[in-house]
């Protein structure tokens, strides 16, 4: 019987991260960088799985860059992702600092 409920429960837990995965949604909010911190066009978010693609666009530029969650955070409130700083320099952002973003999972 325990072998079974362990059963179930990993069918549902792989089922709900495959759901979180495929999903296609958006968000908006605030967006900064973190210089000095990992390479390529990537992103910290705080629940979205590693791997996860993100189309992230300048509200005011409609600029965009396609990043991948492989960092959590950010930890700042009222901030919905962090870019890494190759992101944020293709996004354009380098010299405002925090801009205001629309992010749509891939």
């Amino acid at each position: 019987m325990l072998q079974l409920a362990m059963a179930v429960a990993a069918l549902l837990l792989s089922a709900t991260y495959a759901q979180a995965q495929t999903a296609k949604h958006g968000f908006s909010g605030l967006c900064a960088y973190y210089p000095g911190r990992g390479g390529g066009l990537t992103a910290a978010h705080k629940t979205l799985p590693f791997g996860t693609r993100v189309r992230v666009t300048d509200s005011k530029t409609g600029r965009s860059v396609i990043v991948v969650i492989n960092d959590r955070g950010p930890f700042n409130k009222g901030r919905v992702l962090d870019l890494s700083a190759a992101a944020a320099k293709a996004l354009g952002m380098m010299e405002r600092g925090v801009v205001l973003v629309r992010a749509d999972v891939l």
